[in-house]
């Protein structure tokens, strides 16, 4: 097999992480007092979309669209000539800002067309990358479309959505080669031997995007003896969250439902601790579960790995995330462990 340096795709493989490259450092200028347009109109869309989560998300990306993140991913892979690019239907979820952006640079990255399908909830933000991306590299333009309407004359899927969906995808895509994302959430591992800045950055990882993304923390496992005072004096570091309405009615409606069921929680005003063995738990809800040992907690996270979209801990567990980095992943982090760019080059 020609190696990516001895191919011609080699030079439109340079040519695209340089226009990434200028995406990336044209994102971190991005703001609401620039864009004001462009935040009223995804907030419109999508009550969740915040000027603060839009600024994050920009920011984020404007990160990993380094050169060096961008050759580092890169690395591992053989990158072959691209005669006959293939068209690549790409179905998004829009639980938060942008997160069908990944998908969308992948296809890209490896020479193919993407045939993009937005979510509903997330239908501003990414046409406007696009429009973007173009205006730094016109040649973009002949593989970047967006369609509202059925898909057809594609050759391959990614798409993500609910256990729900997934089954409509599966019964959809299934006979085309496909990657198909159903629900995940995140844990933390709690050793009770935290820092107080390790409780402070767990609770980004479980309010950022008012919980709302995959990579959230929706359920932390805490030893028996654990003193919950100190799990709550992290989380007030995030108190305002009840400022916002959306959250606020969420708080409230659990909380309700939860009263009149007669279920324990453990309430600080802003957010609910709940004890269940569940991995999903609703907006402004933390599930908990106490373990008596490291080996019975292994196997409780080995028996639900396809559950699990991360673990946020400190305590040397395969595959974990830092304290407050779950919502920070790198280009690299391949979203259930899936090697999206893998599956794109070992297309017939």
């Amino acid at each position: 097999m020609p190696k990516k340096g001895n191919s011609k795709h080699s030079m439109q493989l340079q040519q695209t992480i340089n226009a990434f490259e200028s995406l990336g450092n044209f994102l971190s200028t991005v703001s609401a007092s620039n864009q004001p347009q462009l935040y009223s109109k995804a907030k419109a869309h999508n009550g969740w979309f915040t000027e603060e989560n839009i600024d994050f998300t920009m920011q984020n990306w404007s990160k990993a669209l380094s050169r060096e993140n961008l050759i580092q991913w890169m690395s591992p892979y053989e990158f072959l000539d691209v005669d006959a690019p293939k068209v690549i239907a790409v179905v998004m979820a829009g639980n938060i800002p942008l997160v069908g952006l990944h998908d969308f640079l992948s296809v890209l990255l490896t020479g193919h067309k993407v045939l993009a399908k937005l979510s509903s909830n997330d239908k501003i933000l990414l046409p406007f990358i696009s429009d973007k991306l173009i205006e730094i590299d016109s040649d973009f333009a002949n593989y970047i479309t967006f369609t509202e309407g059925r898909l057809e004359n594609f050759d391959a899927v990614i798409a993500t959505g609910s256990n729900n969906t997934a089954r409509y995808f599966d019964y959809y895509f299934g006979k085309y080669p496909h990657i198909i994302r159903k629900n995940r959430n995140s844990v933390a591992v709690i050793t009770g031997e935290e820092s107080e800045a390790n409780m402070k950055a767990l609770a980004t990882d479980i309010f950022q995007y008012f919980g709302l993304g995959c990579r959230n923390v929706s359920k932390v496992y805490l030893p028996v003896t654990y003193n919950m005072d100190v799990f709550f004096n992290g989380m007030y570091s995030w108190k305002d969250m009840i400022n916002n309405d959306k959250y606020i009615n969420n708080y409230d409606y659990n909380k309700a439902v939860y009263l009149m069921s007669n279920q324990d929680l453990l309430d600080n005003e802003f957010m609910l601790l709940k004890e269940d063995k569940g991995f999903s738990s609703p907006i402004a809800v933390v599930f908990f579960e106490r373990y008596t040992s490291f080996e019975q907690l292994q196997k409780e996270l080995s028996t639900h790995a396809d559950q699990i979209q991360c673990i946020v801990s400190q305590m040397g567990i395969s595959n974990e995330v830092s304290f407050g980095k779950a919502q920070t992943p790198e280009l690299w982090d391949y979203a259930d462990g899936v090697d999206t760019i893998k599956f794109l080059l070992e297309l017939d």
